[in-house]
């Protein structure tokens, strides 16, 4: 097992493609995360200067944004209404603020009812409401925001998130295309017949195999570590932030290495029901097409929220809002149980095929 180990991993690390697809991984990753190095604490009176508008419905603490509490967004929310009833509307002035003052003692929903019954408003109001989630924000509401944020939790806690969500994405595509050639040679008619005549035990080579394609992936992931642990340090020096390598280790280990795991195994097992692992690559790029999708929660809002077996995690929310999908963690362990589940069937064809 160790002699297939050492065999397959110095294979990859001879060859050039190897090493070209690594760094198309680190300017994928980079080209994602780079804006989120940018964050910084502002100057007295210093501004983040874009075209921008004042109020949007998600923005990024980079770009100047932060979030409104709920009675401010309640108030840019009305005087969004009251200036489209009277634009849009042809309200007066008067009856467009007499409207506002009667929504302020209602709920949302109320509101939202009350327009769509007064004026016929049939289009989503609530719409408006969202566009004013986060709003520009002066350089003392920035830095007491990044004082809130990072109270408990260094930045490397939040940045490492955004890095494992491309990584990860990243990471799917090359090890979908570089361990398409893990089990090449071994399939090939006489080097497959060759192989069952040799004394290796099934566990011994689909072990040996799975363990070289998941040790390909563990190299790259500490190349990536390391890498950006350093741009982070050197991009955020100035501000001061925290920055940890071992958050970036916590978030490759939880969210990116059991789906590293599962591709390999699943890759061992289509080579060997196939004697061929090409077919594993359509396969794995539907899967991974399956794991990216979106889908709506239980109130009925689309956004990312994972799906069972996945063998991605993204977390497309702002950098300091970022949470796991929804039992994510015990997604993750059940792809590490599958993973052993699918080593141990490739075992079975392993030996069913040597009789």
């Amino acid at each position: 097992m160790i002699a297939i180990l050492k065999r397959e991993i110095k294979s990859y690390l001879k060859h050039p493609l190897f090493w070209i697809g690594i760094v198309i991984v680190i300017c994928g990753v980079f080209s994602e995360v780079s804006p989120y190095l940018t964050t910084h604490y502002l100057a007295p009176g210093e501004e983040i200067i874009n075209e921008y508008p004042e109020t949007i419905h998600s923005g990024e603490v980079y770009e100047g944004y932060i979030p409104s509490s709920s009675k401010m967004q309640r108030e840019i929310w009305h005087e969004t209404v009251k200036r489209t009833l009277m634009e849009e509307f042809k309200v007066s002035e008067s009856e467009a603020q007499s409207t506002i003052e009667k929504m302020e003692d209602m709920d949302l929903k109320e509101a939202y009812t009350y327009l769509e019954e007064t004026y016929e408003w049939w289009y989503s109001t609530h719409y408006l409401y969202e566009n004013g989630a986060y709003h520009k924000g002066t350089a003392e509401e920035i830095n007491a925001y990044l004082d809130e944020k990072m109270e408990n939790k260094p930045f490397s806690f939040y940045f490492s998130r955004k890095f494992a969500d491309f990584a990860g994405l990243f990471m799917g595509f090359f090890a979908t295309i570089m361990l398409s050639v893990l089990f090449l040679q071994d399939t090939r008619r006489h080097t497959y017949e060759l192989l069952h005549t040799k004394p290796i035990t099934a566990g011994e080579y689909v072990v040996g195999k799975v363990s070289a394609g998941f040790g390909v992936c563990l190299i790259v992931l500490a190349i990536l570590n390391l890498l950006f642990w350093i741009l982070c340090m050197v991009f955020t020096k100035d501000s001061g932030f925290e920055v940890r390598l071992w958050d970036f280790i916590v978030a490759t280990t939880l969210y990116i290495l059991p789906n590293m795991l599962m591709i390999v195994s699943v890759y061992t097992l289509i080579a060997l029901i196939f004697k061929n692992p090409l077919p594993g690559v359509p396969l794995l790029i539907l899967y991974m097409t399956y794991s990216n999708m979106g889908g709506r929660n239980a109130e009925g809002v689309y956004g990312y929220w994972g799906r069972p077996l996945a063998i991605m995690v993204r977390f497309p929310g702002q950098l300091f809002d970022t949470t796991p999908p929804p039992m994510v963690l015990l997604n993750q362990s059940f792809l590490i149980l599958m993973s052993v589940v699918i080593i141990m069937v490739s075992m079975w064809i392993w030996k069913r095929r040597r009789i």
